[in-house]
């Protein structure tokens, strides 16, 4: 692999600065007590030309020798039971089997059970955070959609493609999902294995791919990215809507994205422990990132057309007060400069609906037991899981 060198190239531009000083990058700062500098960026930055080799030899001797059916099945074999002791099985099989069933030496599953209750006691605000924060955020990163645009996400759509990060976030946020063999352990492995089939599929069939300034499709520097949106963009999100959060589940929060990365194939120095490196960590990325660009906007627009297009509320006037919704709290969430990059409607009356969900919160937060809120934020966040799995497995939204 040509190494290429990696500089960061875009501190001095506008959208960067404006980020840091004023913007969201300058509230994870408070938030985190990040202390800011460029004294690491070369630890990091070859991360944008490496990528999870061990998943990409498992694709290319299993996924590209047999149909994607049968391929898939087997995976999901070795997953559910085993490797077995006698079978014909593929070295790069064994290879990505004896990585992600080693449990590593800092693994502690009390905390990533903290972590598992907080997404699930903060029910539908963590819906809106990773949608309204989390996804259209990361649209603002030219650079990190590219593999998107490449592999033709919006043909595919925004249902399907809201329906499969729900799945993938609610199946590893779940009690014990995270063990060997268990559902979100599941969803890790195969989520790794499309990123490889994806990135070999790009590298093959993409002449126009320009590895010295995207990096590598879905590199591991931009999976870092990726893993921290998941974690301190997704807390932080929690926090401005007023949620409480303790040091005990922030910190199993941090944890349970530490592994849930570690399986993913990312190497275990990008993952960070906490908000302060995460925030650390996010800053040197965002400096080889340049702001949004036409296929962002593309992508942020067919994700907030999504509500209208989604069959789950039966009438036309509740689908659009649901993207009104969604609009306010992206606003409220992504702060003016990256709304008006990312050509966000500007609505009426934007900051009425986040600021009542701050007060409710609040409120609730003191009445209601925790037990009775991560009972119900699992029920809740369950049935609107399987409301979109209805709807992309029963429709044309393939």
């Amino acid at each position: 692999m040509e190494a290429y060198d990696v500089q960061p190239r875009f501190k001095d531009s506008p959208h960067f600065k404006d980020f840091w000083t004023n913007g969201n990058g300058k509230q994870l700062v408070d938030f985190s007590g990040a202390e800011l500098s460029f004294e690491d960026f070369e630890k990091f930055s070859h991360y944008f030309y490496h990528v999870d080799e061990i998943g990409d030899e498992v694709v290319k001797d299993i996924y590209f020798k047999k149909k994607y059916s049968e391929a898939s099945r087997e995976i999901e074999g070795y997953i559910r039971n085993g490797i077995p002791e006698n079978g014909d099985v593929p070295e790069s099989v064994k290879n990505l089997f004896t990585q992600t069933q080693k449990i590593p030496d800092w693994l502690d599953y009390n905390l990533i059970k903290s972590g598992a209750e907080l997404c699930m006691r903060s029910n539908l605000d963590s819906l809106i955070s990773l949608r309204d924060y989390c996804l259209i955020g990361g649209y603002d990163y030219a650079y990190l959609n590219k593999p998107l645009i490449a592999t033709e996400a919006l043909k595919k759509g925004a249902v399907k493609r809201l329906s499969e990060t729900l799945d993938f976030w609610v199946n590893v946020t779940r009690y014990n999902a995270l063990e060997v063999h268990k559902k979100g352990y599941e969803f890790a492995i195969k989520t790794r294995l499309i990123h490889s089939y994806a990135r070999l599929s790009i590298k093959k069939h993409y002449k126009n791919w320009d590895t010295k300034n995207w990096g590598e499709p879905i590199n591991s520097w931009d999976m870092m990215a990726t893993y921290i949106g998941f974690s301190l963009v997704f807390l932080h999100s929690l926090h401005k809507l007023g949620n409480t959060i303790s040091e005990e589940e922030e910190k199993g929060h941090f944890h349970l994205w530490k592994y849930v990365g570690y399986l993913l194939g990312i190497p275990e120095k990008l993952l960070p422990n906490n908000k302060k490196q995460a925030t650390e960590y996010f800053y040197l990325w965002t400096s080889i990132q340049p702001s949004s660009d036409k296929d962002s906007v593309l992508l942020a627009h067919s994700l907030l057309n999504e509500s209208l297009e989604n069959p789950i509320l039966k009438f036309k006037f509740q689908r659009k007060n649901l993207r009104y919704l969604h609009i306010c709290c992206t606003w409220f969430l992504l702060g003016d400069e990256v709304c008006k990059r990312l050509q966000i409607p500007d609505v009426p009356l934007k900051n009425g609906f986040p600021i009542t969900k701050r007060i409710i919160n609040k409120v609730y937060d003191t009445l209601v037991s925790r037990e009775a809120r991560i009972k119900k934020g699992n029920k809740d966040q369950m049935k609107v899981l399987k409301d979109y799995l209805n709807i992309t497995q029963n429709s044309n939204f393939h």
